[in-house]
């Protein structure tokens, strides 16, 4: 299995002055985390990690840092594009020749265990495209740009999407090129997969696969880590 990190953030809801990724977290860069899980995991057997050139000198010293765990499995450098969909339509074009499946997941979802990968990845070869997700547990309120309530939706239906996202290459490409020619801007695969009509299964990722976005996240993910023993 194939794995694109998505790790062009930037450090902007966290108030920092650098990609959120390369912040310490019990003294290592948030995407060490997320790195060591993915060469953790049985099924990853290549991972190519999708950045900005500014950042790709810090990520090489990650990826070094990483290289004694890695064994044989490569670590590959990626130059991500303006957007999230941009970034990883070039991943795709970076992937091996005869890639035949592929999962995408966020750098800064660096609480994701290999055995989630792991899951995702099973999934993805038996033939199902698959988004790692958690049911929501918060009322949902629909609200205006007044500020007004207009609906709740039906708590029991709502998922909170993450990653991994699993896909068969072929398709995704497939998806990639037709919101090219269609002008469409999505936020992730899945909605992609959504617009065009593809089933997507969801994965209970379980309560701690948070994405680290705020400086009280990192809190939370340090106190998730430090419970691990890490």
């Amino acid at each position: 299995m194939h794995l694109l990190i998505a790790a062009a953030g930037s450090g902007r809801r966290m108030g920092a002055d650098r990609n959120k990724l390369l912040l310490p977290l019990l003294k290592r860069p948030v995407l060490a985390w997320t790195l060591e899980a993915a060469l953790q995991a049985e099924a990853i057997a290549w991972i190519g990690i999708v950045g900005q050139v500014g950042d790709r000198e810090a990520i090489a010293d990650i990826t070094a840092a990483a290289a004694p765990r890695a064994g044989s499995k490569p670590i590959c450098w990626i130059e991500g594009g303006r957007t999230r969909q941009e970034s990883v339509l070039r991943g795709l074009a970076g992937l091996p020749a005869g890639a035949e499946h592929v999962l995408i997941h966020d750098g800064a979802r660096c609480l994701a265990e290999p055995d989630l990968f792991n899951r995702c990845a099973q999934a993805v070869m038996a033939g199902e495209a698959v988004i790692a997700a958690t049911p929501v547990t918060d009322t949902i309120k629909r609200v205006n740009p007044k500020g007004l309530i207009t609906a709740t939706p039906d708590r029991s239906e709502l998922w909170a999407a993450q990653t991994p996202q699993g896909f068969a290459v072929d398709q995704l490409r497939e998806g990639h090129a037709e919101a090219c020619r269609r002008g469409w801007e999505v936020t992730d695969d899945a909605s992609l997969y959504e617009r065009l009509g593809w089933d997507v299964t969801v994965l209970d990722a379980g309560p701690a696969n948070i994405k680290v976005t705020t400086p009280f996240d990192l809190v939370v993910a340090e106190a998730v880590l430090s419970l691990r023993g890490a």
